[in-house]
């Protein structure tokens, strides 16, 4: 919540503040429940990701993104170790995505099952993931880099999403609320030695403006430097010559491609298929030269 010098008055005869003070009060609470539960899947390789670079997609009831995204990773993204963490509700989902996992020898773990279940929670749901992830798989792990991306990003060429790292402790595309600054969950790298003492916590900061991820604003980025480091370059642009390009658009951070899964979640289901179409159009030169046993090598 915001420090209590920045509420205003009208704030203070509303008592904002004591109702965000109980309201994160709740949040916390809920996460540090959630993320004691076990996952619904054994996960018996954390001990394999020491010292490695590790990428972690939060799936949720696509298939067929999981399907693209892990090829692409495997091919594109150098010596990495990618973890798909499932969050899916629906039991075909989560079995046809364990099923991709096995087939392209990845890592795979299904989530403890979310207290929250509404479409509009769905960054509070991510947020809770990602903070059982970090919880327990990353931070028990001990890798060298790790990375979290949205199931619907795919990268397109040769890319090295930790390369920046050699150089600076975290690297991802930024979102600004007011002097505030975040990396959003879907595309953000961090150095694990650099913050694996800190109190992370990857779900929101509503208060000040905040989505999934920003509750790491006083924890970690208000104590950077922002004009020393570098963030990756990111534009959004209509996914089809005349598309709405706040209804549908796609985002690129460099070669990686975003779907923007909120087209979907915000109940354009039309346009949400015709931009799959468009996706699976895109991908698919890319996923024809895909040599599969090669990739295996690199994932486990």
């Amino acid at each position: 919540m915001r420090a209590l010098g920045e509420y205003e008055w009208r704030d203070w005869q509303r008592l904002r503040p004591l109702t965000h003070w109980l309201k994160t009060l709740r949040y916390d609470l809920q996460r540090e429940a959630y993320v004691r539960r076990s996952a619904r899947t054994e996960v018996t390789f954390v001990g394999q990701l020491r010292g490695r670079r590790v990428l972690v997609a939060i799936a949720f009831e696509d298939p067929e993104a999981i399907e693209m995204q892990a090829q692409l990773v495997l091919r594109f993204v150098p010596d990495v170790a990618y973890v798909i963490a499932d969050m899916s509700v629906n039991e075909d989902a989560a079995g046809a995505i364990a099923a991709i996992a096995v087939r392209h020898n990845v890592f795979y773990v299904r989530l403890p099952r979310s207290p929250l279940r509404r479409q509009d929670q769905a960054s509070r749901i991510h947020g809770l993931a990602l903070n059982w992830v970090w919880r327990n798989i990353i931070r028990p792990g001990g890798p060298a880099r790790f990375g979290f991306i949205d199931h619907d990003i795919f990268p397109t060429g040769p890319d090295d999403p930790f390369a920046m790292l050699d150089r600076q402790p975290i690297y991802g595309w930024v979102r600004e609320a007011g002097h505030r600054w975040f990396l959003p969950a879907g595309f953000s790298m961090y150095r694990f030695d650099a913050v694996k003492d800190l109190p992370l916590d990857f779900g929101q900061d509503w208060f000040n403006g905040l989505d999934t991820g920003g509750a790491n604003w006083d924890v970690l980025f208000r104590t950077l430097d922002r004009t020393k480091l570098k963030f990756a370059s990111t534009h959004f642009a209509p996914y089809k010559p005349g598309a709405d390009q706040v209804k549908a658009p796609f985002q690129w951070c460099g070669v990686w491609l975003h779907e923007v899964g909120s087209t979907q979640r915000e109940g354009h289901a039309t346009l949400a298929a015709d931009k799959r179409r468009v996706i699976k159009e895109l991908l698919a030169p890319h996923l024809a030269r895909i040599d599969q046993p090669a990739n295996n090598q690199c994932s486990r």
